[in-house]
């Protein structure tokens, strides 16, 4: 696995879902091609120095979410059948990063009016462009 996952578990966000973020991510950006196999549960949970119980939540969501299967005694590997969708890969990615920063701006006592204006604000910025060049 050419990818280098890394962790934060100060970061408030459950280790097993930023397994999950950054595998989905490596798919998606082609980081991590189909039919590549990943890093044993024990290997993974030694690289990032976790419990194995985490690393094996993470790759039973992956395995339910189609992005991963796994073979008993061969491994776990990046679904070679096309049902690896990366546009909603994508979408689920920019899900979950919404989500934190929402989470983020509650935390601070920001109000909805405050966030929709902060986000209208940063979409003007990063998509304006985009919508010229359409």
């Amino acid at each position: 696995m050419p990818a280098v996952l890394t962790v934060d578990p100060r970061s408030g966000v459950p280790i097993y879902l930023q397994v999950v973020e950054q595998i989905k991510r490596s798919v998606a950006l082609g980081i991590l091609a189909s039919g590549e196999q990943l890093p044993t549960v024990k290997q993974l949970a030694l690289e990032l120095t976790v419990n194995p119980n985490t690393v094996a939540r993470a790759y039973r969501e992956l395995e339910r979410d189609g992005v991963i299967e796994t073979a008993v005694g061969r491994g776990s590997f990046v679904r070679r059948d096309g049902d690896v969708d990366s546009p909603r890969v994508a979408a689920e990615i920019a899900s979950d990063a919404l989500d934190v920063a929402l989470r983020e701006a509650r935390s601070v006592g920001l109000n909805a009016d405050r966030v929709r204006a902060l986000f209208e604000t940063a979409l003007t910025r990063w998509f304006t462009d985009a919508a010229k060049d359409a």
